[in-house]
């Protein structure tokens, strides 16, 4: 069994996506625009571009997405991804890039659990947690 997250996007899925694949070191396996679907998928006229949906692997791990259209978009909450990693300075740097333009909550630090912890959302509206256990 597998458990994947998929995150809806507001118009900025594939920029997201290519994004995260730089930042986890992952690989899109698959993204597919709305004009790119069968004739019987009905969608919004102002998605056609946009991504209906898109798979990034990094390592085991899959992630999937798609862009929403205006009336079914509703910003995350409630939720984070988390990420693990082994060390502390791979901690820091996801932090740094994933961070960069988005609103901490709680900033990387050491924590009775784990060497660094981290909380925020990205530039995109995602929430994140990177933890680096102890």
């Amino acid at each position: 069994m597998h458990i994947s997250p998929y995150l809806n996007f507001d118009g900025q899925c594939k920029e997201a996506f290519e994004f995260y694949a730089e930042v986890l070191g992952g690989e899109i396996v698959f993204m597919s625009t709305f004009a790119e679907a069968p004739d019987d998928v009905d969608c919004s006229p102002g998605l056609k571009d946009k991504i209906m949906h898109a798979q990034l692997k990094v390592g085991e791990q899959i992630i999937m997405a798609s862009d929403a259209s205006p009336q079914n978009y509703d910003i995350p909450q409630g939720i984070n991804i988390t990420i693990g990693v082994d060390t502390p300075e791979e901690a820091e740097r996801i932090y740094e890039a994933l961070s960069e333009g988005g609103t901490v909550r709680m900033p990387m630090e050491e924590t009775f659990w784990a060497k660094r912890f981290a909380v925020f959302s990205d530039r995109f509206g995602i929430p994140w947690m990177v933890n680096c256990d102890k």
